[in-house]
């Protein structure tokens, strides 16, 4: 019997391999399992190299699985695509230089029959000001815009982006997730692929991490902070113990003893650290025994 509500993405026992240039085979997803349920907000995260942009693919239906199934709402990915369920902001792919803002977005609309839609898509990627710009003249931040625009047209379900803000700068970056918070407030599932670890930690729900083609975390993201991104304790000491040249030696004796009866305000504990938790969980362990030599 069939889900009376499926996932919006299911995922399972992915694997995708490639010939390199020298020859050897290449295992760029290696077993992938990913389950996404509708209105969730994931980050996948990982190095470059770790096989997050041929997951997308995968997921998109843009390149096939050597084993393993993927399923978007119940079916395969090109339908999903095709039915308007999904869309996606890629980080690399063609637009046509010689059309304007405006046209490009028209005439992706029309393949849809979505016109009606073209004014709302161009006012949420904040592109109405350079409407008519050409796309040869546009900044690599505003033809991420324009991709953001054109993947809004069939007002997708789920949005899957690949380093969506890639090209920014930081006041439209921020537009862009802003913009992203009330699609998200309003049920729309999205996916996003980046290497921006603040955005994944500000944004995300749960964040997957994803190393050497395989995932190696999964969950809540304060959860993944918690468990593998240690704690920073900091304070703000009184005035007399604060010398030119430093603490006072003999309070921070006492400080180790007691904090309280020293009448220190101003006490923080820091959330754990996401880019601790994706160092200790992508990098490979003689990485690590190197460094800490």
């Amino acid at each position: 019997m069939s889900e009376r509500h499926p996932p919006a993405i299911r995922a399972t026992g992915l694997r995708k391999t490639f010939r390199s240039t020298d020859g050897s085979t290449v295992v760029a997803v290696d077993g992938v399992d990913l389950c996404v349920q509708p209105g969730e907000i994931v980050a996948f995260l990982g190095p470059n190299g770790a096989g997050k942009t041929t997951t997308v693919d995968l997921l998109l239906g843009l390149t096939r699985p050597d084993s393993g199934t993927v399923e978007v709402y119940g079916g395969t990915p090109r339908q999903a695509v095709a039915a308007g369920r999904v869309s996606a902001v890629m980080q690399t792919g063609g637009l046509l230089p010689d059309f304007t803002v405006e046209e490009t977005v028209r005439a992706i609309a029309a393949t849809h029959g979505r016109t009606d839609r073209v004014a709302t898509v161009i006012e949420r990627a904040g592109l109405s000001a350079i409407a008519g710009r050409r796309v040869q003249a546009c900044s690599g931040g505003e033809q991420q815009r324009l991709k953001f625009a054109l993947a809004l047209v069939p007002d997708p379900d789920l949005l899957i982006l690949d380093e969506p803000t890639a090209g920014m700068d930081v006041a439209t970056r921020q537009h862009f997730w802003d913009t992203m918070r009330a699609d998200a407030a309003q049920g729309r599932t999205i996916v996003f692929a980046t290497h921006y670890l603040a955005e994944a930690d500000e944004f995300a729900q749960r964040t997957v991490l994803i190393a050497r083609g395989r995932i190696v975390a999964d969950g809540p993201t304060a959860d993944v902070r918690a468990s593998f991104g240690g704690r920073t304790v900091s304070f703000r000491p009184p005035p007399d113990v604060v010398r030119p040249d430093g603490l006072d030696p003999a309070w921070l004796d006492r400080v180790e003893q007691a904090l309280v009866p020293l009448g220190v305000d101003g006490l923080e504990v820091s959330s754990a650290s996401l880019e601790a938790a994706f160092l200790a969980l992508t990098t490979p362990a003689d990485e690590l025994a190197g460094a800490s030599r």
